[in-house]
C-alpha cells in the first residue's frame, strides 16, 4: 500500500466516524463499538488528522475541552447522545454526559502537533489554559503525599482496562475470568461514586496505582505545555510546567526505578509503595518522556528486540511473552491488553525510540503497524504472532501510521 493509498483510506474511516452535534464535531473510534468521544482516542486522532484535516483536528480538541470540568480534569467519555447505549458502556458514573474519571494527558501532545503543522499560536493560546487547568487538577488532587506521581483510581483512567499492571490493585491474580475483572473494575466505580470521587482523603480504597505510562505522558505533557507556553507568552505558565517537569522526573527515578535500570507502576500496600514488576510495554514509557539515560535507552531496546520478551512478527505485545499474564485467547467483547499489539502503544514506542536516535528499529515497527492495516484492515488490537484483527472494526487509532 502506497503512502497515499493509506492516507486516502484513513481519511475515508475518519469521515464514516465523524458527528457533529450542535456547534461541535467530534470523531468516534469506531462506528458500531465506541459511539462516543473518549478524551486520549480524541488527541490520537488530532494528531492523525493534523495531516489532512487541520480544522477538523481543531475541532476535535475544542469539543472534549468543552467539558472540562470545574476542577479542571477532563472526563474520559463525553456522551453526545444516549440513543443505542451498548450494554459495555452502560455505567453509572454520578454525572450527566460524561464519565467521572479520566485519561492520560495527551492535549498538550496534541495541540503540539497542531501548532508545528500551521502554527497558529491563536490556537495555543485558546487550548493553554485548558491544558495548564488539566495539568494543575493532577497534582493538586492525584499527588496526595507530593511526591510529583500522580495516582489513578481505575485501570479505565490508564487507558488499558484490562492490562495486568492492575491485576494486584484488583485483587486478581495473573489469569482471571473476563467477568471477574470487570466486576472489580466496576465496584471501584461504585466506591469512588459513594466517596464523591473525593481522592485526598480515600487513598484507603483498594486502587490508588502510580501507573509508569500515565506519568511518563504527564512528564512529557508539562515538557510540551512549557514551550507551547514560551511561544505564547505566558511565563507564569512555563514556569509553573517545567517545576512540575523536574518534580515528576525526580519522583519516577526514585520511586519507579528499580536497581537494573527498569522502570515499573507502583501501588499503595498498607502505609509502603510497592513496585508493580510484571513486564508490559509500558517499560518503554520512559523513552518517550525523555527519562532515560543513554545507557537505559540502550537496555531497552535490547529487550525491545529480545524474541523470548518483545519481538514478534508484527510489532511490540502489550505484554512480554514470557508473563504469566501473557494471553491472547480474551478477545472481543473486552479490549485484551494482555498479549495483543496495540496502534497507540506503537507510536508511543516508537516516539521513543526515534527521540533516542533509534531510527531503524522505529522505521521496522512503523512497517510492522502498516503491515497489520494492510492485513487486517482498521481493527482495535492485533495478534503479534499471525497479523489478525480483533476487537473494534473500523478503529482509528490504525490512523497514527501517519505519524510514525
Amino acid at each position: 500500500m502506497t503512502n497515499g493509498g493509506l492516507e486516502h483510506k484513513i481519511k475515508y474511516l475518519y469521515q464514516q466516524n465523524r458527528r457533529t452535534v450542535g456547534e461541535f464535531s467530534y470523531t468516534i473510534p469506531s462506528m458500531h463499538t465506541y459511539p462516543y468521544q473518549w478524551l486520549w482516542d480524541s488527541c490520537f486522532m488530532a494528531i492523525t488528522m493534523s495531516y489532512f484535516d487541520i480544522p477538523q483536528a481543531k475541532a476535535e480538541l475544542r469539543s472534549l475541552v468543552s467539558k472540562q470540568f470545574e476542577n479542571g480534569m477532563i472526563p474520559h467519555m463525553i456522551y453526545w447522545q444516549h440513543s443505542d447505549v451498548p450494554d459495555h458502556l452502560k455505567i453509572s458514573w454520578g454525572k450527566r454526559q460524561t464519565s467521572s474519571i479520566t485519561q492520560p494527558p495527551l492535549l498538550a501532545a496534541a495541540v503540539s502537533k497542531i501548532y508545528d503543522t500551521d502554527g497558529d499560536i491563536n490556537f495555543v493560546k485558546e487550548m493553554l489554559p485548558h491544558i495548564h487547568e488539566f495539568h494543575q487538577f493532577f497534582y493538586r488532587n492525584r499527588d496526595p503525599r507530593k511526591s510529583g506521581l500522580i495516582g489513578i483510581i481505575n485501570p479505565d483512567e490508564s487507558g488499558e482496562d484490562t492490562s495486568p499492571r492492575f491485576d494486584e490493585a484488583l485483587e486478581l491474580g495473573p489469569t482471571w475470568s473476563l467477568a471477574e475483572n470487570y466486576a472489580a473494575r466496576m465496584e471501584l466505580v461504585k466506591d469512588w461514586r459513594e466517596a464523591r470521587f473525593v481522592v485526598k482523603q480515600r487513598m484507603d480504597l483498594k486502587h490508588w496505582v502510580r501507573d509508569l505510562p500515565f506519568n511518563a505522558i504527564l512528564l512529557e505533557s508539562v515538557s510540551q505545555t512549557a514551550r507551547l507556553a514560551s511561544l505564547a507568552g505566558e511565563g507564569h505558565i512555563a514556569e509553573w510546567s517545567l517545576q512540575h517537569f523536574e518534580k515528576t522526573s525526580k519522583g519516577m527515578r526514585e520511586k519507579m526505578k528499580n536497581d537494573e535500570g527498569y522502570y515499573f507502576s507502583s501501588m499503595n500496600s498498607g502505609e509502603k509503595e510497592m513496585k508493580i514488576d510484571v513486564r508490559t510495554w509500558s517499560m518503554f514509557m520512559p523513552m518517550y518522556a525523555g527519562l532515560s539515560t543513554h545507557e537505559e535507552a540502550e537496555q531497552l531496546v535490547k529487550l525491545l528486540n529480545e524474541p523470548d520478551f518483545f519481538s514478534t512478527p508484527f510489532g511490540v505485545p502489550t505484554v512480554s511473552l514470557d508473563e504469566p499474564s501473557f494471553d491472547l485467547e480474551n478477545t472481543w467483547p473486552w479490549p485484551n491488553w494482555r498479549g495483543p499489539v496495540w496502534m497507540g502503544s506503537n507510536w508511543l514506542i516508537i516516539k521513543g525510540l526515534r527521540r533516542y536516535g533509534y531510527d531503524e528499529q522505529a522505521d521496522r515497527l512503523r512497517g510492522q503497524s502498516i503491515q497489520l492495516i494492510e492485513k487486517s484492515g482498521f481493527r482495535e488490537f492485533y495478534n503479534p504472532f499471525s497479523g489478525e484483527g480483533y476487537g473494534a472494526e473500523g478503529f482509528t487509532w490504525g490512523g497514527l501510521v501517519l505519524d510514525m
